[in-house]
């Protein structure tokens, strides 16, 4: 089981500090994503095809979109982790060389050490999350967090740069319609095969094509972009989770309450119940 200790949601993305001792199953976000072990058993990530290991001395950084998951060790106990997912437009504001969180590549390692000076941070971040009831410090205490982190890890780059990695990364505008389609269809039960057949290309190479440009399946973003509507709708919508599930396309809701706790560790009660709305 996982239990949510803080959740905070705002303008910064997401930041959670959560204590757990299950698996969690593939996944991705569209922000970038840090992860620093608060507390307990180390515990080891799938990161792409790369297994790493955050414990004490290292953390794990995933670019945004990149896929990875959760592999928990029985024997081994519960882990408490401070998980953020933070929003390149957000990291812009403070660095506009930060823009490039939203590419492949920002993070050129998922798995690194953990410096001093981040784990002071880290620690400041934690603190301020457990404080109280309001988010009063936590976007401040994020940011100098994050800024410390891109300083040591990520990669900074120009306007011109991020855009030559755009193109580079393969725009297609089939693939590109394909994006929306699926954004305006979170309800709908799409497949790979009807996807393609709107489109006109082949499964296979629809299936190609659409990994070249976004990283990831079809499916992986259909399900990536309900989260993020479920997290907006939890926070903010006062839709009952019954009414959440059917907007997304469930059929039951506890068809819903098993995919989001597969991709969070929580069921989506207990995010709406936890979570506080940072300015």
């Amino acid at each position: 089981m996982t239990s949510a200790l803080k959740l905070y949601q705002g303008a910064f993305g997401r930041a959670a500090l959560l204590d757990s001792d299950t698996d969690l199953a593939t996944h991705a976000h569209p922000q970038c994503h840090v992860m620093i072990k608060a507390g307990g058993a180390d515990t080891e990530y799938r990161v792409g095809e790369r297994a790493v290991q955050l414990s004490d001395d290292r953390m794990v950084l995933i670019n945004a979109w990149g896929p990875h998951s959760k592999v928990h060790q029985p024997l081994l106990g519960r882990s408490v982790v401070l998980v953020l997912c933070v929003e390149p437009q957000w990291l812009a504001a403070h660095d506009s060389a930060l823009g490039a969180a939203g590419l492949p590549g920002f993070f050129p390692e998922p798995c690194v050490d953990l410096p001093a000076t981040v784990r002071t941070l880290a620690d400041r971040l934690i603190g301020e999350m457990l404080a109280a009831e309001s988010a009063a410090g936590v976007g401040a205490a994020l940011g100098d967090l994050m800024l410390e982190l891109t300083h040591h890890f990520a990669v900074r780059r120009s306007l011109i740069e991020m855009h030559r990695l755009r193109m580079k990364a393969g725009f297609d505008a089939r693939i590109a319609r394909a994006t929306r389609y699926i954004a305006s269809h979170l309800h709908a039960a799409i497949t790979c095969e009807e996807l393609a057949r709107l489109h006109n290309m082949s499964r296979q190479h629809f299936f190609a094509r659409f990994r070249d440009c976004t990283g990831v399946s079809p499916i992986l973003y259909l399900n990536t972009l309900r989260m993020e509507s479920a997290f907006a709708k939890l926070g903010h919508d006062g839709a009952s989770i019954n009414d959440v599930a059917g907007e997304l396309g469930f059929s039951e809701p506890h068809h819903f309450t098993r995919f989001f706790r597969r991709n969070l560790g929580i069921p989506p009660s207990q995010y709406r119940r936890s979570v506080v709305l940072a300015a």
